[in-house]
């Protein structure tokens, strides 16, 4: 599977002074504990510091986050969850929202923003791409607001 690190490596200490937040919807606490660690190693490589909070699941992410902004605390922000499909249409309207909101914080705030909403079919395809050994959708989530804040920092350089 192809990771962001492979298309987008972000260089050792590269991010050295910033400061990010995991928004980590914990429906699913064995798979939130592993894209948090692979988002973890991602910012702890580039040399950033970070911060967690856990939020219930993937529809509270992006409330997690509006609600961190008003701290002016972060210099980006890494979202993380998952969407299992069910036997409804709930699994729909939960992953597309949750994107959604993130996409319209992202762009309308100019944020830093990395998102690792997993929508998958089963828990297995969840742990494929949870897997810091596999997938990595946690590193590629935080690779993502690293990047991100490095073209913020040289836009308004």
């Amino acid at each position: 599977m192809d990771s962001y690190g492979e298309r987008f490596p972000i260089e050792a200490n590269s991010a050295q002074g910033l400061h990010f937040l995991i928004v980590e919807g914990r429906a699913y606490p064995a798979i939130a504990d592993e894209m948090k660690a692979g988002a973890i190693a991602a910012l702890e490589a580039a040399g950033a510091t970070y911060e967690t909070i856990p939020v219930p699941g993937a529809m509270e992410v992006p409330v997690g986050i509006a609600m961190a902004l008003d701290t002016d605390a972060y210099d980006g922000f890494v979202a993380l969850g998952c969407v299992i499909r069910g036997q409804s249409n709930h699994y729909v309207a939960v992953a597309n929202e949750s994107i959604r909101a993130l996409a319209e914080l992202a762009v309308v705030d100019a944020l830093p923003l990395g998102i690792g909403i997993l929508t998958v079919e089963n828990e297995g395809q969840a742990w494929t791409r949870a897997r810091k050994t596999e997938g990595d959708r946690g590193g590629d989530a935080a690779r993502a607001a690293l990047a991100l804040a490095a073209l913020k920092a040289k836009l308004n350089a």
